[in-house]
């Protein structure tokens, strides 16, 4: 069976580029104002310009965590937010916590010496960052966690171990001062 072809001309289509020209800078445009998700705005609240951190409490049986952690908290805004650091009558805003626990575990164990090669070091405290000036709370965290490792057998020790962790800890709760997004 023989099949008919109609050779009549089609009429010509214009480029597909043509169509989408027009379109194209307008997509763009709609898509710039609708933003996605960036911005140059600071990740720090505009309202609060001074901070003053309480000492941490503690019940730990092991002292001397609770001033490590004030003075690393301390630092860490100085050093990495546009807050300074006041007295707590001329500051904005209070930094209050307290260290729940700091626990040691041994990770691995050398065989021939019985004794632990990796420690884990475990800090957990609570804060919370409240507005003098309102008596709203900013930031509450009722359980913060950090953990790090250290070597004995490298000539670290617990002492280096529990810095490690307040510093990591210091850094954590700065974090968690930057606005949510």
């Amino acid at each position: 069976m023989m099949r008919l072809v109609d050779r009549r001309e089609k009429p010509a289509r214009a480029p597909r580029s043509l169509f989408l020209g027009p379109w194209l800078p307008m997509a763009g445009l709609a898509l710039m104002m609708a933003g996605c998700g960036y911005s140059s705005d600071s990740l720090y609240r505009k309202n609060i310009r001074t901070v003053y951190v309480e000492m941490f409490q503690t019940k730990e049986f092991r002292r001397g965590i609770e001033f490590q952690l004030t003075e690393a908290v301390r630092k860490e805004i100085d050093r990495r937010t546009p807050y300074k650091n006041a007295p707590k009558e001329k500051a904005d805003s209070v930094m209050s916590g307290e260290v729940l626990e700091w626990q040691e575990t041994a990770i691995g164990h050398d065989h021939i010496a019985a004794l632990p090669r990796d420690t884990a070091g475990t800090l957990v405290i609570r804060f919370r960052w409240q507005d003098m000036r309102t008596g709203k709370i900013i930031v509450e965290h009722p359980r913060l966690i950090t953990t790090i490792q250290y070597v004995r057998p490298a000539g670290e020790t617990i002492e280096q171990g529990r810095f490690d962790a307040v510093t990591k800890m210091a850094r954590a709760v700065v974090d968690r001062m930057a606005t949510d997004w």
